[in-house]
């Protein structure tokens, strides 16, 4: 580069650019991947889709992948994650709440993944491609923001549980499968759609759940469907702002599994207590969380000692989400 001489008068460059602060111009980077259709760009999801019995759902299939790949969708997705939920124990009059609260997107998304019916349609349409089709939606809802279809898979997986007791499942069912959202932190008496947790995981139990040492005692008569009051802790509760839990819980028969709502009956709140969020690299836009339960009420659902073959029921379900979570977030 030529020095400029002394005493030669500066000469701008023949741009206005230099009032724009204009640096550069960017040539090698790609556009915005949005307002695209993941279903009609997925070949493979496609013949899948067709070859295990969904064929007959391929306009609903297209549809939601309109949905899915729209700008304002995908723009959801960045916002539940850039504005991680915040945890609030009391409220400024000093009451316990235990109350997490998330960005509108993240709501907006759970509005999007129920009013859909992921957690719900193979259980209200069954039939054949019914469990193929809700996988293909699930598949492409997870592309936009895996976070929060945690609170979705659970309240889908639970329902195979929640079966065994039928008279809880008189109770909650309809709820359960309600396409429709509702966040409100009441009881599940006053709200027409409810959200479905789980609770297993201790510290000196880890994967080994027969070791949790969180007792049930009961309120009056013992045995299935009968209310028990749960004492002991929690390491990890993910989604703690699901309507109800199915938790597993030691009794002199052995480890049971029970139904654990956020409220009583008589609209006080259940004394079970976050003690704090997980402090998680990813998934952030899901809050997680340890929990003391300091004489929980819940319902013992299904066979007593038989707390694993019950809660497997769900845990399987909910396995099966995340190997097309995993699928969604290699795509």
């Amino acid at each position: 580069m030529t020095a400029r001489q002394p005493n030669t008068p500066f000469q701008a460059p023949p741009t206005e650019d230099r009032y724009l602060a204009v640096t550069h111009a960017v040539t090698n980077q790609p556009p915005a991947l949005e307002n695209y259709n993941l279903f009609e760009q997925d070949q493979a999801l496609r013949e899948a889709a067709e070859r295990e019995g969904a064929g007959h759902a391929t306009e609903t299939l297209r549809a939601f992948g309109d949905l899915a790949g729209a700008a304002a969708t995908i723009d959801l997705g960045f916002r539940a994650n850039t504005n991680k939920p915040v945890f609030n124990t009391h409220d400024r009059f000093g009451h316990r709440i235990d109350e997490v609260d998330f960005h509108p997107s993240y709501h907006e998304l759970m509005r999007i993944a129920l009013d859909n019916g992921l957690h719900s349609s193979p259980w209200t349409h069954p039939g054949t491609g019914a469990h193929v089709t809700r996988a293909a939606r699930y598949y492409m809802h997870s592309q936009v923001e895996a976070a929060h279809c945690c609170p979705v898979t659970m309240t889908f997986a639970a329902i195979p549980s929640i079966r065994k007791q039928p008279e809880l499942a008189r109770e909650w069912e309809q709820k359960i499968l309600a396409n429709s959202y509702d966040p409100r932190n009441v009881p599940h008496t006053e709200k027409s759609s409810v959200t479905i947790g789980m609770a297993m995981t201790e510290k000196q139990g880890g994967s080994d759940v027969r070791a949790n040492s969180t007792r049930a005692y009961p309120v009056g008569a013992e045995g299935p469907g009968q209310a028990y009051e749960l004492v002991g802790h929690k390491w990890f509760v993910s989604a703690p702002m699901c309507d109800a839990f199915l938790v597993l819980a030691q009794t002199p028969v052995g480890l049971s599994c029970f139904l654990m709502p956020r409220w009583r009956p008589d609209g006080s709140k259940n004394p079970w207590q976050v003690q704090r969020l997980k402090n998680k690299m990813g998934n952030v836009a899901n809050a997680s969380s340890e929990a003391e339960l300091r004489g929980a009420l819940a319902w013992m659902v299904g066979e007593e000692g038989r707390g694993v073959p019950t809660i497997i029921e769900m845990v399987a379900m909910t396995r099966f989400d995340c190997m097309i979570g995993s699928s969604a977030g290699m795509r």
